[in-house]
């Protein structure tokens, strides 16, 4: 099975998938506590082993892309998602963190707002001088869809503020959602008429705010719960605390769900959780959890926010259901690096309308710890039709003659001794010519993170490796147009574009390189870190493993991996190889910007500067740009202001690069930012 680093690329591409479902696609592929339950063990993962995060990560960013029918807007101030805990001891935890971030005694008591979270969709409204203005979806929290016709059509958003001498501006920020007896309705006129039946009320007001046809919304009757709001820094009358921000939102003629609590306290938001878990079952509308918030605003601005979420909010996700089912056998996949992963094989069970029969058991402590037999009855956690999780062993039901499920002792690829060394938790076939590891080692060097080349899949990977022409990933680059174009389901002109992205791929930076090669503990961020340290893999091989642990962020665990892989003897070859076929192996000077040093502090050419990325450039993505702009200081922004200290402008610039120009803001092409950064 896959080893933490393919699971983790697993778990981003089964998260981003879902997301262009939902957000883009509106049809859904994934309950939503499938996902929350496959994004809290991506960012598990990511806490533990930083290198893992990529820049496509679900966790770096806060929403889905926006649907094509509808104009992009920005958000005037971003509209960041919430972090989420699973229980009381996680919610009680992030009041710690509340506590140490505000410089306060543990067990201080906080003033504390306790909120119904809406199943459905955020809106960010914009009202100037007490008009409606604007209307927009959450987006990716920076921009997101324009949809004021729509919006004008749900009427409990007011089309003009009811209060005397409103702000300048102010932006409501809200749920837009369906009940729960409307939705029945709506599906049930649905199915009369033979058209697919939505598959909840939030999925079906996510799909209804996106109607081109506004008659189609009005008729569908969506309502609006608002729960924030902003005004200019200069206004008057400011609420001082999040109650006030609700009774402000009230009397400006907003409904604000009725169901909410402000506590003195975490043992009232305890209460107030427990509460609302019971007696949620009985509201006219759906709700997952109760949002948790600091009800002092000076206290809020002063704990601040992290990458992409408040710290003085959080939202308490109530259980997903569970169902039992009858374990059937238990088998055991083999991942790139060897790693060994049992899974379950059970009863096909129903949850959430999708069938769900089998489970990672992640390895052969999990297995003990569940104390797992075949025949069991076993309780899944609702996971939708993707990789479900085993939680509990029912023992009352076990079957007489049952015998315990335990790891096999060769690999059931290449019949090789299963080794499991030291503390480790994972079993590990060591045989570098194993198939399964040899096919997982190509997969990881084409893909997207690493060299990208496209064409060159599982199923063309397996015919590669079935017979016996590749051995390594460097014998991809020997590969010709008419060997490929002789293997199933390869045409001519695949062939031949296949072998065009792969001597593309020769291109592609020093860092992507290494990441690619698969060694253990070395993430894409890792991968950038030690890029940046030793620029060629000459200088990576040669320098000392106390070094290369005190960079910031590698630490003594990942420098005993690459010492490990230096020390074997076709770990070598396989570099003088790559290199026989073309690769460098090598930094250019652009990526060599970024020195990085034993604190982590960058060489700073951009310290304190604020640039804005627009349109395409010739040769870095914009992920690329970034990523050279932070290392070398700068903070990377997603709109121009006066503070805007230069934009990067590439083809197709739009409006950004207008306003840039009436700012007086310097303007760079993607060759003037490569000469700024270099030292």
């Amino acid at each position: 099975m896959l080893d933490v680093q393919g699971r983790a690329a697993e778990l981003r591409l089964l998260l981003n998938r879902a997301a262009h479902a939902y957000y883009v696609l509106d049809a859904p592929v994934m309950e939503d506590a499938v996902y929350d339950r496959l994004y809290r063990e991506l960012a598990d993962l990511e806490q533990n082993q930083p290198e893992l995060i990529t820049a496509d990560s679900p966790t770096q960013r806060v929403g889905g892309e926006p649907a094509e029918g509808f104009s992009s807007v920005e958000h005037r101030i971003p509209l960041q998602s919430l972090d989420n805990a699973f229980n009381r001891d996680e919610l009680q935890a992030w009041h710690e963190r509340l506590l140490k971030q505000l410089d306060r005694n543990p067990g201080t008591d906080l003033a504390l707002v306790g909120e119904l979270k809406i199943d459905g969709n955020a809106l960010a409204l914009s009202y100037r001088h007490g008009v409606l203005e604007r209307a927009a979806t959450r987006g990716d929290g920076s921009s997101g869809e324009e949809i004021t016709t729509n919006a004008r059509t749900i009427s409990s958003i007011p089309l003009r503020l009811q209060i005397d001498d409103p702000p300048e501006w102010v932006e409501v920020r809200g749920e837009a959602f369906i009940p729960d007896g409307t939705f029945a309705a709506i599906n049930a006129k649905r199915g009369a008429r033979g058209e697919a039946l939505f598959a909840n009320p939030r999925n079906a007001c996510a799909g209804t705010l996106r109607q081109l046809d506004s008659k189609v919304v009005a008729a569908r009757r969506l309502d609006f719960f608002a729960y924030t709001m902003h005004l200019p820094n200069d206004a008057t009358d400011r609420p001082e605390s999040q109650w006030q921000v609700l009774q402000w939102l009230e009397q400006a003629g907003f409904r604000v769900n009725p169901n909410r609590e402000l506590c003195a306290d975490m043992a009232t938001i305890h209460s107030f959780c427990d509460l609302w878990q019971q007696q949620r079952h009985d509201l006219p509308y759906a709700t997952d959890g109760v949002v948790v918030k600091l009800n002092n605003l000076r206290l809020q601005d002063e704990a601040g926010f992290t990458q992409k979420a408040p710290r003085w909010a959080i939202a308490l996700k109530y259980p997903a259901e569970e169902a039992p089912s009858r374990l059937l056998r238990v088998v055991v996949q083999v991942g790139r690096t060897g790693a060994v992963t049992p899974v379950a094989e059970f009863e096909p069970v129903a949850l959430a309308g999708t069938s769900v029969s089998r489970a990672t058991l992640h390895n052969a402590d999990r297995i003990a710890e569940l104390d797992l037999h075949l025949g069991d009855t076993v309780v899944v956690c609702k996971a939708g039709e993707i990789i479900p999780e085993v939680v509990r062993v029912l023992p009352e039901l076990r079957p007489a003659e049952a015998t315990a499920v335990q790891l096999p002792t060769t690999c059931p690829e290449c019949g090789s001794t299963l080794v499991r060394e030291g503390a480790e938790a994972a079993t590990r076939c060591i045989n570098s010519s194993c198939p399964a590891i040899l096919r997982g080692g190509l997969r990881h060097w084409v893909s997207k993170s690493a060299l990208d080349v496209d064409g060159l899949g599982s199923k063309l990977i397996e015919q590669l490796v079935e017979r016996g022409l590749v051995h390594s990933i460097a014998d991809l680059y020997r590969l010709d147009a008419a060997l490929l174009s002789s293997l199933e389901r390869v045409g001519e002109k695949s062939a031949t574009n296949m072998v065009t992205a792969l001597e593309q791929s020769k291109q592609q930076p020093w860092h992507r390189q290494l990441y690619g090669l698969g060694i253990r503990h070395i993430g894409e961020v890792n991968a950038k870190i030690l890029a940046s340290a030793y620029p060629s893999s000459a200088e990576l091989g040669a320098a000392e493993p106390e070094s290369i642990a005190a960079l910031h962020g590698i630490g003594p665990e990942i420098s005993a991996s690459l010492s490990q892989w230096h020390a074997n003897p076709s770990n070598l070859a396989l570099l003088a190889d790559l290199k026989e076929v073309g690769l460098t192996l090598k930094a250019t000077a652009v990526a060599q910007v970024a020195q990085i040093s034993n604190d982590g502090s960058s060489s700073g050419v951009l310290q304190s500067k604020t640039l804005v990325l627009t349109g395409t450039l010739p040769n870095l993505s914009r992920s690329e740009a970034k990523a050279l702009i932070e290392a070398a200081g700068g903070k990377v922004s997603g709109s121009v202001s006066t503070k805007t200290d230069y934009l990067v402008a590439g083809e197709a610039a739009g409006s950004k690069l207008t306003k840039a120009e009436s700012l007086g803001v310097l303007v760079l092409n993607e060759a003037e930012l490569e000469e700024l950064l270099r030292p």
